[in-house]
């Protein structure tokens, strides 16, 4: 929508765009708080799905899922754009004038067009995810076993075994550049080094 929406009033598309980018500006731990009066047991929605469904969505494993999500999914969102923005419409035009349907359009040239876009935003999306903190022990909180995730574990160990803390990190570190070295020909083809 954010890649194709040139014909939408201004004011929408300036809507959507900061419902998107809130995350990225927002302290994590207000994100939490959010998360908590949209899904909490008093919530918008969570009184909604206790009452209705006897789901509770706080300081359980799915709460952690969502906090991270919420904080890392406009990564994705932005990647994605950046790649529609990019490919070459004439592609996708062509290809519906040759007979093909809306849905093989986008599965056979619009999609592995922008695939190194969500590739990348997914890989920004994971990372970023790998190494939340405010929205996560906000909203679910940390229980050991259940929502406890390597950020929120290196933070408790801080306070008593800090070489556990700096070995949680190093870990958390590893995996980010080991990451973002593997696919750094992926999002950089043709440059060595």
């Amino acid at each position: 929508l954010l890649a194709r929406a040139a014909s939408w009033p201004a004011p929408g598309r300036r809507l959507l765009r900061a419902a998107v980018t809130v995350p990225l500006v927002l302290p994590p731990v207000v994100g939490g708080i959010a998360l908590l009066l949209l899904l909490g047991r008093r919530g918008v929605l969570g009184g909604a799905l206790g009452d209705l469904f006897g789901i509770t969505v706080p300081f359980t494993t799915g709460a952690v899922v969502l906090a991270q999500v919420f904080v890392a999914l406009p990564f994705l969102v932005f990647a994605v754009e950046g790649a529609l923005r990019s490919a070459d419409r004439r592609t996708e035009l062509a290809a519906a004038t040759l007979g093909a349907s809306r849905w093989q359009v986008f599965r056979h040239v619009t999609l592995p067009l922008v695939a190194p876009g969500v590739a990348a935003g997914a890989v920004l999306c994971f990372t970023r995810a790998l190494g939340e903190f405010g929205a996560t022990i906000t909203f679910a909180g940390s229980l050991p076993g259940v929502t406890r995730t390597l950020p929120i574990a290196s933070y408790l160990a801080m306070q008593t075994d800090p070489d556990e803390a700096i070995a949680l990190a190093l870990l958390l570190l590893a995996v980010s550049v080991g990451v973002l070295l593997l696919l750094r020909d992926r999002w950089l083809p043709g440059v060595r080094g």
